[in-house]
């Protein structure tokens, strides 16, 4: 199964920049995309950024133009650079990874948390 060491995250002001990266290991087959979701206590997990083996991206609508994802799932890491962060980008940000047969694997998650 997929493992993941996902790092960066912590705290910002608002109209500040955070990084996090996602590396998967423990699996040498084929991974179809990587992707960075988020998740608050009072909203359901939402797609934040995606990158595919083929280096298609999508993002969500509310990050789209600020954040950038990079990477190779070939290589079982990815990055997310995060600009212009706003308190409403503050969650719980978790990696995955998409492998061949479409099952999802899911890191621990890495907090950020956006404040004056």
């Amino acid at each position: 199964q997929v493992q993941f060491v996902e790092s960066g995250g912590g705290s910002a002001q608002p109209g500040g920049s955070l990084s996090l990266s996602c590396t998967a290991y423990n699996w040498s087959d084929r991974i179809r995309n990587m992707a960075w979701y988020r998740q608050t206590p009072e909203k359901q997990r939402e797609l934040v950024a995606l990158i595919t083996d083929r280096g298609s991206r999508r993002y969500g609508d509310s990050v789209q133009g600020r954040f950038i994802i990079s990477g190779d799932p070939a290589k079982r890491a990815v990055n997310l650079q995060m600009n212009s962060l706003r308190p409403e980008d503050t969650a719980l940000y978790t990696c995955s990874a998409m492998i061949e047969d479409m099952t999802v694997y899911w890191g621990q998650g890495t907090q950020v948390t956006i404040s004056v």
